[in-house]
C-alpha cells in the first residue's frame, strides 16, 4: 500500500518518528523542529554527510531521525531525494511518520522542486516487489506528513507523488517474471494505462507487424512461441507546440537466441525490457501534467529465444525504413527492434526523439551500473535530454559517435550489419541506430547498466531501478522544439 503524502504546517502529534535536517558538522538549521543532543550524534559516529541517518529517543517516547544534508550551501533537489529516502528506511516499521526537511534548509531551491524531491524520495525508498514473496515484509509507514507549508511546496508534492508512482509502475513491470510479463502481457499494461490516463493506443499484431515491413521486429520474434506486438501510446493536447517521440526497447526475455548466452548472463534478462517500461510509465502520467507537446511513446516487443524458426547468423532482415540488415551476433538484437520503432517515429513527422534501451554491455563496462550512455545527432536536444537528466537525480554520461567507426557495422552483403565487434561496442550500437532516424534530433539513452540494482540503496530497490521515467517526464515537461539549422553532435 502507498503512502499518503501530505503538507503539515506543525509536526502532527501522531507522528511517532520525525525526521530532522542536520548539516555538515552536525550543524542544525536555525529553525528546526527539534532539540537534537549534538554530543550523542557525535558519539554515534554521526557527521551529517548527505543520507546518512542516526535515531534518537525523543521525552515522549517517539523517535527522532537525523537526517544528513551535507554543506547548507550544497543542498539540492537530489540531496532532498536522498535524505527523504534515507529516513523512509530508518522509519521502516513505524506507521505514522512526519518529515522536517524544509525546515530552514532550501532557502535557495525552488519550493516546487523541493516538494517534489522530497516526495519522490520517500515514495521510491518504500517501494518492494513482493507479488510472490510468503513473508514480504513491506514498509509499514501509512501516513508521511512534511511539515511547511505554501501552495508550491504542496504542488511538488503532488507532482512527486505522480511521478513515483510512475517509476514505481516501471519496476513491477520490469521485476515480473518473463513468463508472465511477454510481449501479450505488455500490452494488456498499456491498454490499461492507455484507459486509465486518457491515450490513445494503437496496436499491431504478428500480423500486422509483418505487412508493415517491420522486418527487425519480426526476425528477432521468429525464435519465440510467444508473439511479438508493437504497442503505440499518443497522448495528444490541443495547441500542442511540437511533437516528440519516446522509444523503448521491449524485448520480454533475452536469451541471445542462437548467439546464446551463459546461463549466468541470462538471469537477469527479464530486465531487457526497462526501456520499454520507462516510456509506458513516463507515458501513464502526462495527461495529468498536461505539458503543451504532443508525445508518441512506441514500443516494440518481443521474446528472443532460440529455436529451428530463430533467426540465424548471417541473414539478412530489411527494416521499416527499407535499409537491410545483416545479422551477424542474434544477441544483438534490441538494436534490430529498435530501428523499425525509430523508423516508424520518423515516418510520424516527430520534432524530436529520445530513445531508451537496455542495448549494451559495452556502456556497463565503460560506465559501471549507475550511469547510463547518451549519444546522439544533434547537440542542442541532447543538451536538453542531458539537463533533464540532472534535474531528475538520474545519472548520464554523454558519449560520442565518431564517424571513423561507422565503417566497423559496414556488411558485405547488406547495407549495414548488427555489430561492429567488442570494442567501442556502445558506440557502433548508437552508429547503427542513427541509421534510422533520418534527420531528426535524436538522443540515445543506454541503460544497460542502471536499469537494475543488486542493492537496497538510497531511493533504490533491489530488482528493476525504473531508470529512465523522471528523465522522461522532465524532458517532455520542458520540450523546447529543436531548430531546423542545429544539425549534428560533436564526434
Amino acid at each position: 500500500m502507498p503512502i499518503a503524502v501530505s503538507l503539515s504546517p506543525g509536526v502532527p502529534e501522531e507522528a511517532r518518528v520525525l525526521g530532522v535536517p542536520v548539516f555538515a558538522g552536525r550543524q542544525l538549521p536555525a529553525s528546526s523542529v527539534a532539540e537534537l543532543n549534538v554530543d550523542y550524534l557525535a558519539e554515534r559516529g554521526f557527521e551529517g554527510k548527505v543520507g546518512e541517518t542516526c535515531a534518537l529517543p525523543a521525552d515522549d517516547g517517539s523517535t527522532i531521525v537525523a537526517l544528513g544534508l551535507g554543506k547548507p550551501d550544497a543542498v539540492d533537489a537530489e540531496t532532498l531525494r536522498r535524505a527523504a529516502a534515507a529516513f523512509v528506511r530508518a522509519a521502516w516499521q513505524d506507521q505514522r511518520a512526519a518529515l522536517a526537511l524544509m525546515a530552514g534548509t532550501t532557502s535557495g531551491l525552488d519550493r516546487v522542486a523541493a516538494g517534489q524531491a522530497i516526495a519522490e524520495g520517500a515514495l521510491m525508498a518504500s517501494y518492494r516487489f513482493t507479488r510472490y514473496k510468503g513473508d514480504p515484509k513491506p514498509c509499514r509507514i501509512e501516513t508521511l506528513a512534511v511539515v511547511g507549508k505554501g501552495v508550491q511546496l504542496q504542488r511538488g508534492i503532488d507532482r512527486g507523488v505522480e511521478i513515483a508512482g510512475a517509476v514505481a509502475l516501471a519496476r513491477d513491470l520490469v521485476n515480473e517474471p518473463a513468463g508472465v510479463m511477454t510481449p501479450r502481457r505488455l500490452e494488456a499494461i498499456a491498454t490499461e494505462v492507455a484507459e486509465r490516463a486518457g491515450l490513445q493506443l494503437t496496436v499491431m499484431d504478428e500480423v500486422a507487424i509483418e505487412n508493415e515491413n517491420l522486418g527487425g521486429l519480426a526476425g528477432v520474434a521468429k525464435g519465440s512461441a510467444e508473439p511479438p506486438r508493437l504497442l503505440q501510446l499518443t497522448y495528444d493536447p490541443p495547441q500542442a507546440k511540437g511533437t516528440l517521440a519516446l522509444v523503448g526497447k521491449g524485448i520480454t526475455f533475452d536469451s541471445g537466441g542462437l548467439s546464446i548466452k551463459t546461463a549466468d548472463g541470462m538471469a537477469t534478462m527479464k530486465t531487457d525490457m526497462s526501456g520499454a517500461a520507462a516510456v509506458i510509465a513516463a507515458m501513464s502520467v502526462l495527461p495529468t501534467f498536461a505539458p503543451k507537446v504532443k508525445v508518441i511513446g512506441i514500443v516494440p516487443t518481443t521474446e528472443n529465444m532460440p529455436s529451428g524458426t530463430a533467426i540465424k547468423p548471417g541473414d539478412v532482415l530489411k527494416i521499416r525504413n527499407g535499409k537491410t540488415v545483416e545479422v551477424l551476433n542474434t544477441d544483438a538484437e534490441g538494436r534490430l527492434v529498435l530501428a523499425d520503432g525509430l523508423s516508424l517515429a520518423v515516418e510520424a513527422g516527430v520534432d524530436a526523439i529520445v530513445d531508451v534501451a537496455t542495448l549494451t554491455g559495452a556502456c556497463v563496462v565503460a560506465l559501471g551500473p549507475k550511469i547510463a550512455g547518451l549519444m546522439g545527432n544533434d547537440d542542442a536536444w541532447i543538451e536538453q535530454v542531458e539537463a533533464a537528466a540532472a534535474r531528475a537525480g538520474e545519472g548520464v554520461w554523454r558519449l560520442p559517435l565518431p564517424g571513423d567507426y561507422r565503417k566497423d557495422i559496414d556488411s558485405e552483403v547488406a547495407d549495414i550489419k548488427n555489430t561492429g565487434g567488442r570494442s567501442g561496442g556502445a558506440l557502433t550500437a548508437g552508429l547503427f541506430l542513427k541509421e534510422f532516424v533520418g534527420d531528426r534530433p535524436w538522443a540515445h539513452l543506454d541503460i544497460a547498466g542502471p536499469a537494475r540494482s543488486e542493492a537496497d540503496e538510497g531511493y533504490t530497490s533491489r530488482g528493476g531501478t525504473g531508470v529512465g521515467v523522471r528523465t522522461l517526464i522532465e524532458v517532455v515537461s520542458r520540450f523546447r522544439k529543436p531548430a531546423k539549422a542545429a544539425r549534428g553532435a560533436r564526434e
